[in-house]
């Protein structure tokens, strides 16, 4: 129940809650960006008290990495040292949605427990509780590409990028991960619980993930699905991250897919905030 503060003469009543939200919209950019580090910090924080969030991080690359490598390397390529290359980039935006998805599902259990009710009576930013976790979830996307870089230099992966190629795969790959991580925030802010959060984000990254050319050659699919696969954002990511590994060079899709991460940012960002004002 909201309490108003008492009224003096002449003077008009004014609400707490209306008051802080004033400030929320007033802070500035140094403010803002304060807020943010320090929503991150809370959520680092809660990760070291809950390891069990690292797992699909840690185990998952290990998994995916052996299991497509040696399944499907010599059906699709001949032989898993060919299939690598291929491989290697595609798990990495697997790797990234899946790990991004998480987002939304632990921010709409963050919701249900009222713990951004106390957010919404302080006077931060409204995208604050929103994007801090994500840039704490910048730890979880970089440790999960450099375990699956690292799982397929193990089993024989060469990138004829070299170190510099490598590192910015990794960079992009994170970049990624973190602008997609926005659409399963805004989900996580309209869903009604986090398993309904859990299964939408599901059927989205499926399609997203196996309708690309993240495990086989676009030109090997029905004409119909080329289409679809030639304007998936995912298909984008993979193909720069592949240009960058294999050959360490800086091309046209490494340019779409930037592109493609800063449109998702600038469309899902505002949504995700509108929607988290309207329900808090």
């Amino acid at each position: 129940m909201t309490t108003l503060a008492p009224t003096v003469p002449g003077s008009r009543r004014v609400d707490p809650a209306a008051a802080v939200a004033r400030t929320a919209s007033r802070s500035s950019l140094r403010e803002t960006q304060t807020q943010v580090l320090a929503m991150a910090w809370r959520a680092l924080k809660k990760m070291r008290r809950k390891p069990e969030q690292f797992f699909d991080v840690v185990i998952q690359p290990l998994l995916f990495t052996g299991m497509f490598a040696f399944i499907f390397g010599g059906a699709i390529s001949g032989s898993v040292s060919d299939y690598l290359p291929v491989l290697i980039p595609g798990i990495l935006a697997q790797t990234a949605l899946t790990v991004c998805m998480a987002t939304g599902v632990q921010l709409r259990e963050d919701m249900d427990k009222g713990v951004f009710d106390r957010f919404k009576s302080l006077p931060i930013a409204r995208i604050a509780p929103l994007a801090g976790p994500m840039v704490a979830d910048l730890i979880r996307y970089a440790l999960a590409s450099v375990l699956t870089l690292l799982t397929g230099l193990a089993i024989g992966y060469r990138p004829g990028g070299g170190v510099l190629g490598c590192v910015g795969g990794v960079v992009l790959t994170v970049v990624a991960g973190w602008s997609l991580a926005w659409i399963f925030t805004w989900l996580g802010t309209m869903a009604r619980s986090a398993q309904s959060v859990q299964g939408i984000s599901m059927m989205i990254m499926f399609p997203l993930t196996f309708l690309s050319n993240a495990f086989v050659p676009a030109e090997t699919l029905p004409g119909w699905l080329q289409a679809f696969v030639k304007v998936n954002p995912v298909s984008h990511v993979v193909s720069a991250v592949r240009d960058l590994f294999n050959d360490g060079k800086v091309t046209a899709e490494v340019g779409w897919a930037v592109a493609g991460c800063v449109v998702v940012v600038a469309v899902f960002a505002p949504l995700a905030v509108r929607s988290y004002s309207r329900k808090m």
